[in-house]
């Protein structure tokens, strides 16, 4: 039969005399619904059970296991009048119990605490819970540099800007304008960083605020870039640079053809000088033998 979402078995049990009726139920509708839950890595979770009230004698088992719970990991029950708590050694001091509700506190939970858990509450009545928790390393924030490397003649109106972060589990990477998304990647080889490039038009780069955004389910980290200072003129720079570097050239041409010709005017002027001396030269000596010749005669 079913009774507020339970399905309960009746049958009775005979002990000497007396016939007892027992009632054993199992929380169908409340037991196959698995809750999801997704926490950060360092902090403390609680698996609440929604249970107002357990007996005292109650046996509460907590099972784990990342696809299925299988492993008993908590073990509480009420033996001559004291309760014993037994946890395994995998989660030693990090389980806190609840045996009010069963609620199962995780404290400084890691990324290999993530799986299937399942409450069990052994009374007259069986009752359980599935949880399902997903344990994520906090997101690593986003650098941004200029992408300088895209600077083309066809795009001297555009800065070009990469966003990259360190890649993890169900990590995104996104741009935004404002509040609106302009793209997004992500990528499940986790060995492999995420990059994103933005084009910014000159005409944009003073009106519009653009943040960088990594993010998993759990945290998100934004980088907002300095516009201004990464792209810093970008437009006028190359163009500046394809007018001024012919300038340049040519001035360094024209002064090293310049150069050239002051060294061969010199030259030739000096060889000039060195012919005309050494004309002198060979006419005063012969000059001298000519004189000495009528002399001779004389």
């Amino acid at each position: 039969m079913m009774w507020n979402g339970e399905m309960c078995i009746r049958f009775s049990s005979t002990t000497g005399t007396t016939e007892e009726l027992k009632t054993v139920c199992l929380l169908c509708a409340a037991g196959d619904e698995t809750v999801t839950l997704q926490e950060v890595e360092g902090t403390n979770i609680t698996l609440h059970t929604g249970i107002p009230g357990i007996q005292s004698d109650a046996q509460i088992l907590w099972l784990f296991g990342p696809e299925k719970a299988e492993e008993k990991i908590l073990n509480s029950q009420v033996f001559k009048g004291e309760t014993v708590t037994e946890i395994s050694e995998r989660f030693k001091e990090r389980l806190q119990l609840d045996r009010i509700s069963g609620a199962l506190t995780i404290r400084n939970i890691s990324r290999n605490h993530s799986g299937v858990y399942l409450l069990q509450v052994l009374t007259p009545r069986l009752s359980s819970r599935t949880f399902s928790v997903s344990v994520y390393a906090p997101s690593s924030t986003p650098v941004i540099r200029n992408e300088r490397e895209n600077w083309t003649v066809s795009s001297t109106d555009v800065c070009f800007l990469l966003c990259t972060v360190e890649n993890g589990e169900d990590v995104t990477l996104s741009w935004y304008r404002g509040t609106e998304r302009l793209n997004i990647s992500n990528n499940t080889d986790l060995s492999v960083n995420l990059s994103l490039t933005l084009q910014i038009h000159n005409q944009d780069i003073n009106t519009n605020t653009y943040t960088c955004v990594s993010a998993n389910p759990v945290s998100n980290k934004t980088t907002s870039p300095s516009i201004t200072q990464l792209c810093d003129h970008h437009s006028d720079k190359p163009e500046r640079s394809r007018i001024l570097l012919p300038v340049l050239i040519s001035a360094v041409i024209l002064t090293l053809l310049l150069a050239v010709l002051v060294f061969l005017c010199v030259w030739r002027k000096k060889e000039k000088e060195k012919d005309e001396v050494s004309d002198k030269t060979e006419d005063l000596t012969y000059s001298d033998v000519k004189l000495s010749t009528e002399r001779v005669k004389a």
